[in-house]
């Protein structure tokens, strides 16, 4: 399967955002992808009133995507917003095929690290795994990816890829969690991991200050022996990998985690 990455930089813009989509669907589509992979928050960028541009999943922002995926014969993963209730917002994963759509609302919300998710956001309750072709595939969104229950409860669902878009934010040690808890994910559930940040604003002169999370980029692909196939730098960047499946079904036999598991 051919699964392509791209580290984007939202603006606050959802129309400019939607552009950036359609280009780099564009050409993944023209090489070959199947599924192409972009950030959380991809219809506007953290530090942003996304209250303000929060729209339903048949709104005309999640009904552009699904038109490109059905024009470009491609998956569309993506990182959008969704009224919630109480005047929050659900931190949404959009996810449009040729002939269906599905979505994941982000379970784990980033009260962390001085900043405070959980006042604008309101969490989703469900796991997510869906069928990509004869593939399951799980979903966690960014601050999910410290919590190994999730993707341990896809992996026992049939999930051989977890797709993680992020904005993950920078600060001391956090480029080094981040590479710990792509492999870590990956080795606990002997999966492919395609997880796509945001790229660093900082790469484009775009100011960073304030502590919204805003990317670091470094988007990685990991196999299922926790080894990195790909890792990006800061720079916005599209690339396509070609992920070998088989090795999902060979690690499982070599080292079987998910069998041995223990329910204490």
């Amino acid at each position: 399967m051919k699964i392509a990455l791209a580290q984007i930089l939202s603006t606050e813009a959802p129309e400019e955002n939607l552009r950036q989509v359609a280009a780099n669907a564009t050409t993944a589509a023209a090489q070959g992808a199947e599924i192409v992979v972009f950030p959380e928050a991809t219809m506007c960028a953290f530090g942003n009133d996304i209250s303000e541009i929060a729209e339903p999943l048949t709104g005309e922002w999640a009904k552009g995507i699904k038109a490109l995926a059905s024009k470009l014969g491609i998956v569309i993963v993506v990182g959008m917003f969704v009224p919630g209730d109480n005047g929050k917002v659900q931190n949404t994963l959009f996810i449009a095929q040729e002939d269906s759509v599905s979505h994941y609302t982000k379970a784990h919300l980033f009260d962390a690290f001085s900043f405070k998710e959980s006042e604008s956001v309101e969490s989703g309750k469900e796991a997510c795994t869906v069928a990509i072709g004869q593939t399951q595939i799980g979903f966690g969104i960014c601050y999910d990816i410290r919590f190994p229950r999730l993707f341990i409860k896809n992996a026992q669902e049939g999930a051989m890829i977890h797709i993680v878009p992020t904005s993950w934010g920078r600060g001391e040690g956090k480029a080094e969690q981040w590479k710990l808890l792509t492999r870590a994910r990956a080795l606990d559930t002997t999966s492919f991991v395609v997880a796509v940040d945001q790229a660093d604003p900082a790469t484009e002169g775009v100011d960073v200050s304030g502590n919204a999370p805003t990317g670091i980029g470094q988007s990685a692909v990991v196999d299922p022996y926790g080894r990195d196939i790909l890792r990006m730098q800061g720079r916005p960047e599209l690339a396509v990998v070609e992920l070998d499946l088989g090795l999902v079904k060979q690690a499982r036999s070599t080292i079987p985690v998910l069998e041995n598991q223990i329910q204490f």
